[in-house]
C-alpha cells in the first residue's frame, strides 16, 4: 500500500492526494506535467524524481507511450521530500511521513508524526553528543602532538647549536 504509515497505525491518510493527476473542477483533469517539466519547476533533477517514484515517495500516471505525467501538486510533494530528506529522515520514513505533510507547512501534528520527529531528534542528539567527545579526545590528542613537536624541534635546535 503506497501510503501505509498512517493506515498501520489505524489513522486515515490526511487530506489531500499524493502526487499523480487529480481532477479539477467539475471533475476535468488539471494540467499534467511530464517529469522533465517537473525537475525544471522544482530543480530537482530527473534521476531523483525517478527514485523517489521507485521509493513510493511520488506517484507519476503514466501516457500510452510510457511516458510520466505528473499532477500540480507534485511540485509541492517534491518540496516536501526535499525538507524531509534535509532533516536526516529515510525514505522509508518520509514514505510513512508524507501523508501528514498535507494542507500547509510543517507535518499534522499526530501522534506518529510527532513520535519520529522527537525520535529523529534524539538521534541528532545523541550524535551531537558523540561528535562532541570525539572532537574533544582528539583536541588532546591534537595538543599531545603540538607538545612533543615542539619538544623535538627545540631538541633539534640544540643539537645543531651543539655541532
Amino acid at each position: 500500500m503506497l501510503w501505509e504509515g498512517c493506515v498501520v497505525r489505524g489513522v486515515q491518510p490526511c487530506a489531500g492526494d499524493v502526487a499523480g493527476l487529480s481532477a479539477g473542477a467539475g471533475g476535468q483533469r488539471q494540467e499534467a506535467w511530464r517529469i522533465g517539466q517537473l525537475a525544471s519547476r522544482t530543480g530537482v533533477s530527473t534521476r531523483s524524481l525517478r527514485y523517489y517514484e521507485q521509493q513510493g515517495l511520488l506517484r507519476a500516471e503514466r501516457d500510452g507511450n510510457g511516458y510520466r505525467r505528473y499532477g500540480p501538486e507534485a511540485a509541492e510533494t517534491v518540496r516536501r521530500i526535499r525538507e524531509l530528506l534535509a532533516t536526516g529522515l529515510s525514505t522509508d520514513t518520509i514514505r510513512e511521513l508524507l501523508p501528514c505533510a498535507q494542507g500547509g507547512p510543517g507535518l499534522q501534528a499526530c501522534a506518529f508524526s510527532c513520535g519520529v520527529v522527537e525520535g529523529q531528534l534524539a538521534r541528532l542528539d545523541a550524535e551531537i553528543a558523540e561528535l562532541l567527545h570525539r572532537r574533544e579526545a582528539l583536541g588532546r590528542y591534537a595538543g599531545l602532538m603540538r607538545e612533543r613537536r615542539a619538544q623535538d624541534e627545540a631538541l633539534a635546535a640544540r643539537a645543531l647549536r651543539s655541532a
